[in-house]
């Protein structure tokens, strides 16, 4: 999956092709500065966002996000947006413009909506957080930059400013157990491990001394000595007494305190705010009754597919059985260096680069690695794949943990590669990144719905790509998509029929055949975050179903390059809006 962060909030909107871009009016200068404005001050307000992008100008800023102060200031900057939008009459406006301008109106709508909710009271959690953010960007090899003496003292401003969060966040959590915003049990036990390592009081080992080991060749002496001073400095003296002081409060009070229960409507207003979610995730006006019910029906066609399957290599056992023989077969556990992994993933690319031809026109410029996970944070981390930087110059990363290789099974690696690297996120995003027709904020957007469908969508093209020509891999598919159905009956079961953790593992155990680490994981990932693990399935739905229809209504006509630019070439979009898109094109070839 995309990289989770503190902004993943928002909505797109049409653009036609980049290279026939229809207009009915001139593009509006004047609006133009409007978007160009927006996206400045955005950039200040939200510089993870900004430094994750690749622009370096805020790389020394992190707003506190915990407070009132911070949270007034940007809700008084989307109002501004949003009434300076509504200024411009759509006639008034190109094609494009009004695309932009729709999606402005959106994100600042979404935006608004969201700050009415208490999110802040409960700002941790085992699986995304900015902690974790920031120990990725304290590695040294993720966003935060380390090539210059500018960007050596821009992180110890980030951090200075990082260590304030820290108190706040205990004070948050504070007032969140006082009022009822707490996290369940479960989740309040994976973050303690994770917080003992930042607490780690050996400096030259700690994670955020990376960057004093990898100085680069070109800094003086006097450069190097100063700044281990003073990385030395703001570790031993701020950061490890914070975190230390967090570790304390998290793993006795708050964990006292967490809950008994799973899911999201628990806590005060939680069944609103879930609600919410569903629209966030999956920019459809969805129920959770709808998702839940269609997720029963996706689970039962897959079952059937995998019977198939079974059938074919023999097993006749019943098919949990035959889960558990996936799961513990040696044959799919070949590994005893974590190296062999990531090797492994560079084959299936090889493997499958003559038939990209076939299926895409559009392909990125920006380079692309496969890594290992971070050690702090693998064993709780799924695969995902992180954006490269807007210029290029940063490659796309596909995140791979391994936390005990003797276990790691292959029988889905072909999949997994097409949804977080090639041709799933690492296309989709470098295209996005890279088109010059789209407005500066555009290029950064994110729409799980319309990201996570794209890359569901692309794990189906396997046998088109010269993949799943090994049962076992075609199975592995299967189990990938049967994954996301599942969420949509686990999410909502959760959040909305008082489902229980280990009810969630159990379906997850009786019907797919990812190991018990690995489903426990995620279930407790879809309690940390509700709603998002929802928009892999119906964006995924979607996006088969525009093929599809333009399959059978175009014949002959229907070319698989086109559709496919016509999916990626405008970026992230609602559904809604990418099916219009779709069906005026479909319209345009008949």
């Amino acid at each position: 999956m995309k990289k989770i962060s503190l902004i993943l909030f928002a909505a797109a909107a049409i653009l036609q092709s980049c290279a026939k871009k229809e207009t009915t009016a001139e593009d509006n200068n004047e609006f133009k500065t409007v978007l160009d404005n927006y996206y400045k001050e955005r950039m200040k307000l939200f510089p993870v966002e900004s430094t994750t992008s690749g622009d370096s100008i805020y790389n020394n800023l992190l707003p506190n996000n915990l407070t009132d102060e911070y949270n007034n200031e940007i809700k008084t900057f989307f109002e501004k947006y949003l009434t300076e939008a509504k200024k411009y009459a759509d006639n008034d406006l190109s094609e494009n413009d009004r695309l932009s301008k729709e999606l402005l109106l959106w994100e600042c709508d979404i935006n608004i909506e969201q700050l009415g909710f208490k999110e802040y009271l409960i700002p941790m959690n085992q699986f995304t957080s900015l902690p974790l953010t920031i120990g990725q960007f304290a590695s040294g090899s993720s966003a935060q930059p380390f090539k210059t003496y500018k960007d050596y003292t821009n992180w110890l401003e980030r951090l200075e400013s990082f260590n304030k969060w820290l108190a706040t966040a205990q004070l948050r959590m504070k007032e969140g157990v006082s009022k009822g915003y707490v996290l369940p049990r479960s989740l309040t036990v994976k973050m303690i491990p994770q917080l003992k390592d930042l607490a780690n009081e050996d400096i030259q080992n700690h994670l955020f001394y990376s960057p004093v080991k990898a100085f680069p060749t070109s800094f003086t002496d006097a450069h190097k000595k100063e700044l281990t001073d003073k990385y030395t400095a703001i570790l031993k003296q701020k950061l490890i007494p914070s975190f230390n002081e967090l570790y304390n409060y998290v793993s006795n009070d708050y964990l006292k305190a967490s809950r008994s229960t799973s899911g999201i409507s628990a806590i005060p207003d939680g069944k609103k705010y879930y609600d919410h979610l569903i629209k966030r995730y999956t920019t459809t006006d969805m129920t959770a009754e709808e998702i839940h019910q269609l997720g029963l029906k996706e689970v039962a066609r897959l079952t059937a597919e995998m019977e198939k399957v079974k059938t074919q290599v023999g097993f006749t056992g019943p098919l949990k059985d035959f889960f558990n023989y996936v799961r513990n077969k040696k044959e799919l556990m070949p590994f005893t260096e974590p190296q062999q992994v990531i090797d492994n993933f560079n084959a299936i690319h090889e493997r499958m680069k003559p038939n990209l031809e076939k299926l895409f026109d559009l392909k990125p410029k920006t380079p692309f690695e496969v890594r290992r996970t971070e050690a702090f944070r693998e064993a709780s981390a799924s695969a995902e794949y992180n954006q490269g930087s807007l210029d290029g110059t940063r490659p796309g990363i596909f995140y791979v943990p391994i936390p005990d290789v003797k276990k790691y099974n292959v029988y889905a690696d072909e999949d997994l590669f097409l949804h977080e690297a090639i041709p799933g996120h690492h296309y989709q995003i470098s295209i996005q990144q890279e088109n010059t027709t789209l407005p500066d904020f555009r290029k950064t957007i994110w729409f799980n719905a319309y990201g996570e469908g794209w890359a569901l969508y692309t794990e189906s093209l396997g046998k088109e790509l010269g993949l799943y020509s090994d049962p076992y891999q075609y199975f592995g598919m299967l189990s990938a998509e049967m994954h996301r159905a599942l969420r949509l009956v686990i999410d909502t079961g959760l959040h909305t029929k008082d489902w229980t953790r280990e009810q969630a593992i159990k379906y997850s155990m009786e019907n797919e055949a990812e190991p018990e680490e690995s489903i426990i994981a995620e279930v407790e990932r879809y309690m940390a975050i509700p709603g998002q693990a929802l928009s892999y399935k119906i964006g995924q739905l979607k996006i088969r179903e525009l093929r599809t229809r333009a399959e059978k209504e175009l014949g002959a006509k229907f070319s698989i390059k086109e559709f496919h630019n016509q999916v990626l070439d405008a970026g992230c979009l609602p559904l809604k809006v990418l099916e219009g898109k779709i069906n005026k094109w479909i319209e345009s070839k008949k």
